[in-house]
């Protein structure tokens, strides 16, 4: 992810919000893309969150290999090697239902419209390894257990903690907020064919749409720093300066210990061949990320990482960086994710067994990487 929408590069800059207008976005300008938006607040006047409302979190303090200096990384959850339990965060699902008028696309993309069978697209999504327990994670040999889909992998990045701590667990528990509708100004989104599949697909510019979803944020009472709100969207990218097309991002409104964090990702229809995306292809990239840099704070070694987001990695690999995963006859696409390894953490700190072979080990599906490398 770049921390910045408008400059675009991986620093430490913040730059200020600024609604850009959007045209219709050229095909051949398309590619896959994730951001991060650096600690902001839309309302100044917002009261401060009570301590007791605050998101768990926890700091590792590691060394890089790479570039020898010295880091120290909030995370979501608790300290795996001091403790031997469960966390559960609650995660306040909120569909947001994009409607175009006659000028910009005359069309609507529900997430409570079917996405498959009788499931819409926010029942997927809930029910999805993200957030349902029912699917054994071995990894190469290691059992991480049968659990959700990002404990698993946070179980696998701190694996030399966790192996003598087995009951350790990050965990989701899901609410669903009432569906929510954005009608999108000619001169913030449109419609056009999806470029990978063809498919209509909305387009909206992330600063006019980040600017919404704030004001929904200050509208739920139940939204509290201990909450991750969770907006999703059906068919839709999001753009930065016209360029198509962003797929999900993450953001605080303030930075640890009491900053309310949030997430927005969006989930594209299947196709016939591989689509950016796809049902929550983004969703495991950007839950990834929240996880592991909640406040969009953390530094990184790595360069083209200014923050340490890892989904980024391998967001360009091969089918975007997703593996299939089928329960009950549907098959979700999830985003593989770079341990804290891969940033040149100790190599013990992850899991560093593989079918047997004892090697690095720098991400959840072992892609065969160097230290801050960019998956080809």
């Amino acid at each position: 992810m770049q921390r910045s929408l408008i400059a675009g590069g991986s620093t430490s800059v913040v730059v200020a919000l600024v609604c850009i207008g959007l045209g219709a976005v050229a095909q051949d300008a398309a590619r896959p893309m994730f951001k991060t938006l650096p600690p902001h607040n839309y309302s100044p006047s917002a009261k401060p969150s009570q301590p007791g409302a605050q998101l768990p979190q926890w700091t590792f303090n590691w060394n890089s290999s790479y570039d020898n200096q010295n880091y120290s990384t909030v995370i979501v959850g608790t300290d795996p090697s001091k403790t031997n339990s469960a966390t559960t965060v609650t995660v306040g699902i909120i569909p947001i239902k994009m409607v175009y008028g006659s000028g910009n696309g005359n069309m609507a993309f529900d997430p409570g419209a079917p996405y498959f069978g009788n499931y819409s697209t926010t029942q997927m999504i809930a029910l999805s390894p993200i957030f349902r327990g029912e699917f054994d994670f071995d990894q190469g040999g290691t059992d991480l257990g049968k659990t959700q889909y990002i404990d698993a992998y946070q179980r696998g990045n701190f694996w030399g903690a966790v192996k003598s701590h087995k009951k350790y667990h990050i965990l989701f528990a899901t609410m669903t907020g009432p569906e929510q509708i954005f009608v999108v100004p000619a001169g913030e989104g449109t419609v056009i064919p999806n470029p990978w599949s063809g498919i209509p697909t909305g387009t909206a510019d992330i600063n006019w749409f980040d600017a919404q979803l704030q004001t929904l944020i200050g509208k739920f009472q139940q939204i509290q720093p201990n909450v991750l709100p969770l907006f999703i969207t059906y068919n839709v990218y999001l753009t930065a300066g016209g360029g198509c097309c962003i797929g999900g991002y993450h953001s605080a409104n303030a930075g640890p210990p009491g900053g309310q964090t949030y997430s927005y990702s969006t989930s594209i229809s299947q196709a016939s061949v591989p689509v950016f995306a796809q049902d929550t292809g983004a969703l495991s990239h950007e839950i990834g990320e929240w996880l592991m840099d909640p406040f969009t704070t953390n530094a990184s070694p790595c360069p083209g990482n200014g923050v340490l987001e890892v989904g980024d990695p391998l967001e360009t690999g091969p089918n975007f960086g997703d593996y299939p995963y089928t329960i009950d006859g549907f098959t979700f696409h999830l985003q593989d994710l770079a341990f804290i390894t891969w940033f040149g953490a100790p190599p013990a700190t992850s899991l560093d067994v593989w079918n047997g072979v004892t090697e690095d080990v720098l991400t959840f599906q072992n892609e065969q990487l160097n230290v801050c490398q960019i998956a080809p």
